[in-house]
């Protein structure tokens, strides 16, 4: 009798076991921090990705650098070592690149080099190919999600979307942009936003033309120096 009274306590323990059993293998629900990524806006970062690889096994790149990334105004800064020389600093920008895409390829610009610090540069190619100011926040959240998943404690700091005279009809949209990101860094633990932007406009709001190329999109060797004085005090 007492064997068979226990019979419904026995099936009971079996169910709530099961259903232990089932939600501790279910995905766990990650909310905002979710990884959700559009597809990368072009498929020449394959190629990209092949010559970092190929300049590694010429080069061994530095222990532990300060890796920069993002798109061309990084691709572009080749005086880095000579603008931070007591720092060992890496490049890895890949032209017209945008926030998805460094997100995408974050383990080959970024994550296996095991850096004490990432710096990155993107939401200005965003923005001019139609991505809205809260498309360019999802990516830069996407973007922080996939380089903590690996990489938990180490700084990354946000460039902000700077103006240029050859986009200057966009600037609203890099602004408000940058006040999403800004906010959004605010919030979490070892995130920076470093902010180029506000200097390089004049008294009247508008983009600095000497600090650019011809092509008015492009930095020139003051644009470079002007980031130089902005960024060297975050190194570390």
């Amino acid at each position: 009798m007492r064997l068979y009274a226990a019979r419904p306590f026995f099936w009971s323990l079996l169910a709530v076991l099961a259903l232990v059993a089932g939600c501790a293998g279910a995905p766990a629900a990650t909310g905002r921090s979710a990884i959700t990524l559009d597809p990368v806006s072009s498929p020449d970062w394959a190629e990209d990705m092949r010559r970092f690889a190929a300049e590694d096994a010429v080069t061994a790149p530095p222990a532990r650098p300060v890796v920069f990334t993002g798109s061309s105004s990084v691709r572009l800064w080749r005086t880095l070592a000579e603008d931070f020389p007591d720092v060992p600093v890496l490049n890895r920008g890949f032209g017209g690149s945008q926030l998805r895409d460094v997100a995408h390829y974050a383990d080959q610009v970024a994550v296996r080099y095991r850096p004490r610090m990432i710096l990155v540069y993107g939401g200005d190619n965003d923005i001019d190919a139609g991505r809205s100011p809260q498309q360019v926040l999802q990516d830069f959240r996407a973007l922080i999600a996939r380089l903590r998943r690996d990489l938990r404690d180490v700084p990354i700091a946000y460039l902000s979307i700077k103006p240029s005279p050859a986009r200057a009809n966009q600037l609203a949209a890099q602004q408000q942009a940058n006040a999403l990101v800004k906010a959004e860094a605010a919030g979490m633990e070892k995130v920076l936003f470093i902010d180029v932007s506000a200097p390089m406009l004049d008294a009247a709001g508008r983009p600095r033309a000497e600090l650019f190329t011809d092509d008015r999109l492009h930095m020139n060797g003051d644009g470079y120096a002007l980031w130089r004085t902005i960024v060297a005090p975050y190194l570390e």
